[in-house]
């Protein structure tokens, strides 16, 4: 049952979904299910000249992404299609009319102006306390070619939709005053103003920009970025649950958030921290979802990873879902799984080369690898370990050389599991290979 409390977002359809917007609408939404209230999505849709529905669309991906489902509306498209304030021209003009009857607009140079009251006005908000600001001249509600402005449908909406909580960024909180003037002019109650923190570029000073790397959340969604990921990482940029933790199941997100608890410090956006958790995310996922996802990703960059049987796929991703961070790097984690048609890295030839002498301690893998009889991690393991012994080497030396012949490169899943997942013919195959081409 509905406890009264009715928030919105109200993007418009002008840009990319930036983060900036998708955090707002995230806080509205996790406010709207913790008090067991309503989500709103309506679409500020009055300038024509630079509305888009490549834009329209891309919001609607991004919250349905993000999991962002809203509360009502107009049945279209189900369940709810959103409000279009491009669709409500009649409430507008009633309520401007409204405003010409009680002496609050009039008529210059073309356009309506609203007609302020000059008094202080006394912005109640959740986060900055009360804030006090004046409006110093009257200002334009309805421009010269008949259209209405931000100000006026955004207070009108708010009003005929009965919102509760007007959460939004900081950056608004310069303009409420304009709001709290034409909320009292209709004589309706102003709802509760909670203006959120910016979020600041990773680099630098500033407020983050669509133009800044990590700003746009479809770039998320193409680089196969968990979605929860995301939306937990966005939670904690002006927020955070008690105790240290970060990593929590929406639900218990739900539960703890509450408004009021916002910080009014500006946040700071980070790739590292965002990718952190994001790979967290990836090594909890039950397998079956992270076999899907990662085959989508290969299949997205067309590596033919079902050459050899699914089964054989299966192993090779099972043993790489603890080292990716995000699975747009899995095509070129594990493309030299699918393909023996790969290139060496000769930095790390090189390298490696100055510290051991390659050549040989393959030759030794590889004389007596026949001894090892079953051909599982444990066995190989212990194989290996016997070699350092015979030979008074490291383990290492054999490790980051049969990763380099196996692989061409210097990282990947556990040596021992790569092993296993080849098999003994083609472990001795690419060992070949790389001697013979060395």
């Amino acid at each position: 049952m509905s406890s009264g409390v009715r928030v919105r977002f109200a993007p418009s359809p002008t840009g990319f979904f930036h983060i900036g917007s998708a955090r707002t609408a995230l806080f509205n939404w996790l406010y709207a299910r913790h008090a067991g209230g309503t989500f709103i999505l309506r679409i500020e849709d009055t300038d024509h000249e630079r509305d888009s529905d490549e834009f329209l669309q891309v919001i609607f991906n991004g919250l349905r992404w993000l999991g962002l489902n809203w509360d009502e509306g107009p049945e279209v498209g189900g369940p709810y299609g959103p409000y279009f304030q491009s669709k409500r021209d009649d409430v507008y003009r009633e309520h401007l009319e409204i405003l010409r009857k009680n002496g609050r607009a009039y008529d210059k140079e073309g356009a309506v102006f609203f007609k302020i009251s000059d008094e202080p006005q006394v912005i109640r908000d959740a986060i900055h306390g009360d804030v006090v600001r004046k409006e110093e001249k009257d200002f334009v509600i309805f421009r010269s070619n008949g259209t209405p402005v931000f100000h006026f449908v955004n207070v009108v909406d708010d009003i005929t939709m009965k919102i509760t909580h007007v959460i939004r960024g900081e950056d608004h909180l310069s303009n409420t005053s304009k709001h709290t003037e034409l909320f009292r002019a209709f004589g309706a109650p102003e709802p509760i103003f909670a203006h959120i923190p910016l979020i600041l570029k990773s680099q630098g000073s500033g407020k983050m920009s669509k133009r800044d790397s990590g700003a746009l959340i479809e770039d998320y969604a193409k680089q196969h970025f968990v979605a929860d990921a995301v939306r937990n990482y966005l939670c904690l940029l002006g927020w955070s649950p008690k105790h240290d933790r970060e990593i929590l199941p929406i639900d218990e997100i739900i539960a703890l958030f509450d408004i009021c608890n916002v910080n009014k410090n500006n946040a700071r956006f980070g790739e590292k921290k965002m990718s952190h958790m994001n790979a967290e995310y990836l090594r909890a996922l039950p397998f079956d979802d992270f076999y899907g996802r990662a085959t989508q990703a290969l299949k997205d960059s067309n590596v033919n990873f079902l050459a050899n049987g699914e089964a054989y796929a299966m192993d090779v991703l099972r043993i790489c879902q603890e080292k990716v961070c995000s699975l747009s790097e899995i095509p070129e984690f594990v493309k030299y799984f699918f393909t023996a048609d790969f290139e060496y890295n000769r930095r790390d030839i090189e390298k490696l080369g100055k510290k051991c002498d390659m050549h040989a301690r393959l030759g030794e893998f590889v004389d007596e690898l026949s001894s090892v009889s079953t051909f599982n991690e444990e066995s190989l393991e212990r194989y290996v370990q016997s070699l350092c012994e015979r030979h008074g080497t490291t383990s290492g030396e054999y490790i980051h050389s049969l990763r380099l012949a196996l692989s061409g490169c210097s990282v990947g899943p556990g040596l021992y599991a790569m092993l296993r997942v080849f098999g003994r013919e083609e472990v001795l195959r690419r060992i070949g290979r790389f001697l013979n081409g060395m």
